[in-house]
């Protein structure tokens, strides 16, 4: 595969990860009712939940990253 089909289904790929970890990450509030928690509470998961989503987009974009393999 090469760099650029990489980069192109990466691009896809992120796209997805955001949209799908940020509802989960609101549904994840709602069920723990962390509106009721406080809000001290609140802003430490969204913290949290805020940063933790760039493990995933970092192994994608190191797959992008990936340099060709050579041509036989």
């Amino acid at each position: 595969m090469t760099m650029r089909t990489r980069k192109l289904i990466g691009t896809a790929l992120l796209l997805l990860l955001i949209v799908v970890y940020s509802l989960l990450a609101l549904a994840v509030a709602i069920v723990l009712q962390l509106q009721n928690a406080g809000k001290v509470a609140e802003l430490i998961y969204y913290v949290v939940a805020g940063t933790l989503w760039v493990i995933p987009a970092g192994a994608i974009i190191w797959w992008m990253q990936q340099p060709d393999l050579p041509a036989r």
